[in-house]
């Protein structure tokens, strides 16, 4: 079993990075522009995209590989109090889109998470995070669903398997810190 899982886990970063990189590189290059213009990363996800959510938002506000000055980013899935309350007055599908509308200018980026794309409170999210002006991406499984079609980028792992698609997610996350780290703070030691 676990050779298999590591083989087609294997499969599927080949694909991922051969169809996916030009995403990650927009991405990329809209993470920098909201930080440099000031702006803040608002990320938000259900079940293994939300610990994917509160595990990048980390990176960026404490260090991934360098220590500098800290980047401005907020996971909405971590306030259990807003979440809870949110979820009981409005309902879940609005439990990140709720904090959107209260936290969110057109300065920020949304990073969507949701392996079907059709996670009813992530695309609620998203739509209102466009409504407000934000980029807005979308990280999803091959298929892309509702949310590819309000994202401005979409980086789709080209696989059906969520545990695959977690964690090509996540690879991406980490790159994505990396290269926002190098480019804004540049090598360490430089």
């Amino acid at each position: 079993m676990l050779r298999e899982v590591i083989e087609e886990h294997s499969q599927v970063l080949e694909e991922t990075l051969a169809t996916q990189a030009r995403a990650f590189y927009i991405v990329a290059g809209l993470a920098e522009d909201c930080l440099r213009e000031g702006g803040k990363i608002l990320i938000f996800g259900n079940g293994g995209s939300a610990a994917d959510a509160q595990h990048f938002a980390a990176e960026l506000v404490g260090r991934f590989e360098q220590d500098r000055q800290g980047l401005a980013a907020l996971a909405l899935t971590v306030n259990t109090s807003t979440l809870t309350a949110v979820a009981n007055d409005y309902g879940f599908e609005r439990a990140f889109a709720r904090q959107i509308e209260a936290l969110a200018t057109k300065r920020d980026l949304a990073i969507a998470i949701s392996t079907s794309g059709e996670s009813g409170n992530v695309i609620e999210a998203a739509r209102a995070a466009r409504e407000l002006g934000c980029k807005v991406v979308g990280m999803t499984g091959e298929r892309g669903g509702s949310l590819a079609g309000l994202a401005d980028v979409v980086i789709a792992v080209p696989s059906k398997t969520v545990a695959r698609i977690q964690e090509m997610h996540e690879l991406c996350l980490h790159a994505l810190a990396a290269v926002l780290e190098k480019r804004m703070f540049g090598e360490v030691g430089e």
